[in-house]
């Protein structure tokens, strides 16, 4: 399996003029550790993370150092300290290293990537510009797929899963385009909160409908 085969398309980002307040309440509204900060042209320049957001004076974790240490400390460590503990805007809090993935990866290279860099989301790139971002809970979800069948149908369950995201952005009862959709050998995985009964028996409706689809499993969770 590849990025585009479990990465959730409608991602939440920031822009880098964007008060860090606002990125906060994002991150916490939506249950996310980390933010894609992008320009007005689409193209990723950074990512805001909760690593980023740990030393602030507002709740008393600003790093400070001893003054001889600060003697010998390079001049641009101790700016960016001072950035990223009272800059007011996403730009000047962000890491500016981005580490991404093509739609084309392989799970396994993901994997390596979130472990050798120690993150929990990463973006997921065409031409520079956004198209999904694959996080950690993602593979989880594909492992726990990867039991319906060995031999999988990949293109015909890509072409469901596209069929079935599309689908999904047309429809004013839910934004669960922005969870996650997992299909195996025609088997159509559904992972993410739910916020009714309702909602969830139309989502199962809705891939119900969608050509190819031997069977669609409730990986819900209620939200109510």
């Amino acid at each position: 399996m590849k990025a585009m085969d479990v990465m959730v398309r409608e991602v939440i980002t920031v822009g880098p003029d964007d008060d860090v307040a606002e990125a906060v309440k994002l991150l916490m509204e939506h249950d996310i550790s980390a933010l894609p900060v992008v320009d007005d042209s689409g193209t990723v320049v950074g990512v805001l993370s909760e690593a980023d957001l740990m030393h602030r004076p507002e709740i008393g974790t600003e790093k400070h150092h001893p003054r001889w240490l600060e003697a010998i400390m390079p001049a641009s460590t101790l700016a960016h300290d001072f950035a990223k503990a009272h800059g007011r805007k996403v730009a000047e809090v962000m890491s500016d290293t981005v580490v991404s993935a093509a739609e084309e990866t392989p799970l396994g290279e993901i994997a390596t990537l979130l472990e050798k860099h120690r993150i929990k989301r990463l973006p997921v790139l065409r031409d520079g510009k956004l198209v999904g971002i694959v996080s950690r809970s993602n593979l989880i979800q594909a492992l726990a797929a990867s039991h319906i069948a060995v031999d999988a149908d990949t293109e015909s369950d890509r072409a469901i899963r596209l069929s079935l995201l599309e689908r999904l952005e047309d429809q004013a009862w839910t934004d669960f385009g922005s969870r996650n959709v997992i299909v195996r050998n025609g088997v159509v995985h559904l992972w993410g909160l739910i916020s009714s009964d309702d909602e969830r028996k139309a989502l199962m409706a809705l891939a119900e409908e969608i050509e190819g689809v031997k069977k669609v499993v409730d990986e819900t969770i209620p939200g109510f």
